[in-house]
């Protein structure tokens, strides 16, 4: 986390950043590691959190003196498609069970709006984004935004980009399904956009 504390460093002093805070945009791993920076960092004025994880994959994340251990992974719940695809939504063990995982954004002063893929085959998005609300809601932070896009895939990018519906993955070490339906993912694509410019407008001060 040391290199992306001298970014957020960079990124507040630059003349081209209003401030006094920043923004952060992050999809799948990025999402993951969004929720992370805007936990441990300040100055984190809003977040976006597309398809992101609440507990550490793959590998953990050191900030000071504390690590955050990665979820557990059971294999034998990985799946075959008829094409011969691995489905790995299963695989994740919850971060309720991980608690030491759960990255602990009740520390962020953060807002956050979370946009999820409702046929995420990547992780449990949706699940994740309620579990989050939960815990910062339990710790008397603000309820975030959650927008939901029934039949999109786990890779929401901008508008009329194809539909990643599987891709090799490099953690599991082979080609994975990502989830998605065509017409259904490319609307959710063209809404995600219009909604992350109008949240960030917002709360980072600018004019929709």
């Amino acid at each position: 986390m040391g290199g992306r504390f001298i970014l957020l460093l960079f990124l507040l002093s630059h003349f081209q950043v209003k401030g006094p805070g920043i923004g952060l945009l992050g999809n799948s791993k990025g999402g993951e590691l969004g929720l992370a920076i805007s936990s441990f960092l300040k100055g984190i004025t809003a977040a976006v959190i597309i398809n992101g994880s609440v507990a550490v994959v793959g590998a953990s994340i050191h900030y000071k003196d504390e690590t955050l251990p990665p979820v557990g992974i059971m294999k034998e719940r990985i799946k075959m498609t008829k094409d011969g695809i691995m489905d790995v939504v299963e695989a994740l063990k919850s971060p309720l069970e991980d608690q030491k995982s759960f990255i602990p954004l009740e520390r962020s002063d953060t807002t956050f709006l979370f946009l999820v893929g409702q046929d995420d085959h990547n992780w449990k998005s949706e699940f994740y984004a309620n579990e989050a609300s939960k815990r910062l809601q339990a710790h008397g932070k603000e309820k975030p935004q959650i927008i939901c896009y029934p039949e999109a895939g786990h890779y929401i990018e901008p508008p009329y980009w194809p539909l990643c519906r599987a891709a090799h993955h490099v953690l599991v070490g082979g080609p994975i399904v990502y989830g998605g339906e065509p017409r259904a993912h490319a609307m959710a694509q063209l809404d995600v956009w219009e909604q992350l410019q109008t949240f960030f407008h917002k709360h980072l001060g600018g004019k929709s």
